[in-house]
């Protein structure tokens, strides 16, 4: 394991708070499972129509006031007290991140064919997916095996963390070990993407990166799949073919922006963050409003409180930029 360790363990009071809600998200999402076997119209209108649509906006917040309490985390590090566990390699982090993209790719527009109607295919899925989360952590120390490289939720908590409005500690891994070696969202928000970028940022080189084309793409992604509409399992081709469509179209679009007006990676990414977020809640405010039969001004307010909270956002990325500088190289503190 790697000898480094660095140290920004919260007070004992914080970190009994943050331990109580982690096992509060633990049970919660196992009475979930329960309830997709059991009832699965209400459970599934409990997560996708209320719990889902607010993560985007916390991530704005702070990604860590997730990550502290997400249970596929808390599984994930289960295995730790076990004992000493391999570091992910430095080599490895960006492989891993690809991943984590490609599982994202393929698992939100199967919402439209499996998740969204059907209660135990979801609720299989997650075990599954926390079964896994466990295995990788008796492999890798702490959240190397999967949180912190292959969880799918990563490259939109990278993308949405990047200026936080918040700074939680993280109570999970302290003292830090250096499970990564670059990249670590629990860290410090603001370097993750630029490590996870390299050299490639100081040129419009990042828009081939694994990464680049992640967030290049995002936009239209989302676009695409609120484009689609549930359906049978056999119109799983027609769906994941409209959403990658649109997710080309969208970097396609990002490319000829980027390069025709010349904008830094960092500024490039503080605006299809906004962008990106913008357009999930313009979609998912109707959608909203529809499935819980929210009275008539609903979606207005939704979007108004969102576009609000992305404006927010992005004055504070550019103070950010300001104070640490466009092309600034920050390391692991």
């Amino acid at each position: 394991m790697n000898s480094t360790v660095l140290d920004r363990t919260p007070d004992p009071g914080v970190i009994g708070f943050w331990r109580t809600a982690q096992g509060v998200t633990l049970v919660t999402t196992a009475a979930l499972i329960v309830a997709l076997f059991i009832v699965p119209e209400t459970a599934l209108t409990v997560l996708w129509d209320v719990a889902i649509p607010l993560l985007p906006a916390v991530f704005l917040v702070d990604p860590g006031l997730w990550r502290n309490i997400c249970p596929l985390a808390t599984i994930n590090m289960l295995p730790n007290r076990w004992g000493a566990r391999r570091v992910l390699d430095d080599r490895l982090v960006p492989a891993a991140g690809v991943i984590g993209i490609v599982l994202l790719a393929l698992m939100v527009p199967a919402r439209r064919f499996v998740f969204n109607t059907d209660g135990t295919g979801l609720a299989v899925t997650i075990m599954l997916v926390a079964a896994l989360a466990f295995v990788l952590g008796a492999v890798f120390d702490k959240k190397a095996g999967f949180c912190s490289s292959i969880c799918p939720v990563l490259a939109v908590e990278r993308l949405y963390g990047q200026s936080p409005l918040l700074d939680a500690r993280n109570p999970r891994c302290a003292p830090c070990t250096m499970c990564i070696t670059r990249g670590c969202l629990d860290i410090a928000q603001s370097k993750s993407i630029v490590q996870i970028l390299g050299r490639a940022r100081r040129s419009h080189a990042w828009l081939q990166s694994g990464y680049g084309v992640f967030a290049a793409g995002f936009p239209g992604f989302v676009i695409g799949y609120n484009l689609t509409h549930d359906g049978a399992l056999g119109t799983a081709g027609s769906v994941y073919l409209t959403v990658a469509a649109w997710t080309a179209g969208g970097y396609l679009t990002s490319q000829l922006l980027v390069r025709g007006l010349n904008l830094s990676a960092a500024l490039a990414m503080r605006l299809l963050a906004a962008l990106a977020i913008g357009l999930y809640y313009w979609f998912v405010a109707g959608v909203v409003t529809d499935h819980l039969a929210l009275p008539g001004p609903a979606p207005t307010v939704i979007r108004t409180v969102a576009f609000a909270l992305v404006a927010l956002w992005l004055w504070r990325a550019d103070w950010s930029l300001a104070a640490h500088g466009r092309d600034a190289s920050p390391r692991l503190p």
